[in-house]
């Protein structure tokens, strides 16, 4: 069995919402875009985007305690076999876990985990749904709009790109594509107009 068929099962495991079954999607479809470009082990960035927030909903704190996200699931997939590299990816996309981003996969993670989220969000306020619409152009206007999907920390999308060396035009470009490709299982691939 695949890492990426593992992380699967277990975020279907622990997290019932629908919403956030898709953000773990949407990032892993990120990380399997940036993993191909950058010739990284696309099973290992996939498996990390869906482990990335499995504790999340169960364990919404965002602060540092044993029984917090990321710690609670860094906890289990440590006792469980998981690579260091994946913990250690999942800690550190958390500012407040203490864990410098180091590696691709980290700043990777960071720079996609709320950018996924976002570039999906503008593609569901368009009349069509659909991901075909949305262009980088579409998504910065949208950054500029503090009320629209205002949990999203744009700095975090700025800051997610600095890290990696590249514009923030490019990431979210990466981003469209890589969602693009997975349109239909995220929800993003349009309605059908009577």
């Amino acid at each position: 069995m695949t890492l990426t068929a593992r992380a699967q099962t277990l975020v279907y495991e622990w997290v019932t919402s629908e919403v956030l079954r898709k953000h773990c999607g949407a990032v892993a479809a990120s990380l399997v875009y940036m993993a191909a470009k950058t010739n990284q082990d696309v099973d290992m960035w996939e498996a990390t985007g869906w482990l990335h927030d499995m504790d999340y909903e169960r364990h919404p704190s965002l602060e540092v305690a044993d029984n917090a996200h990321p710690f609670v699931g860094v906890r289990y997939l440590r006792e469980n076999g998981w690579s260091e590299e994946i913990c250690r990816a999942i800690l550190s996309h958390a500012d407040y876990s203490g864990v410098s981003r180091d590696s691709m996969l980290e700043k990777t993670l960071f720079a996609v985990d709320e950018l996924s989220s976002f570039v999906v969000a503008v593609a569901l306020v368009r009349p069509s749904k659909n991901i075909a619409d949305v262009d980088v152009a579409a998504v910065k206007k949208k950054m500029k709009d503090k009320g629209f999907a205002r949990a999203v920390n744009r700095d975090d999308i700025v800051n997610g790109a600095t890290g990696l060396g590249v514009e923030v035009d490019e990431l979210i470009r990466d981003v469209i594509a890589a969602l693009t490709a997975r349109a239909a299982t995220l929800g993003i691939a349009g309605v059908a107009v009577a």
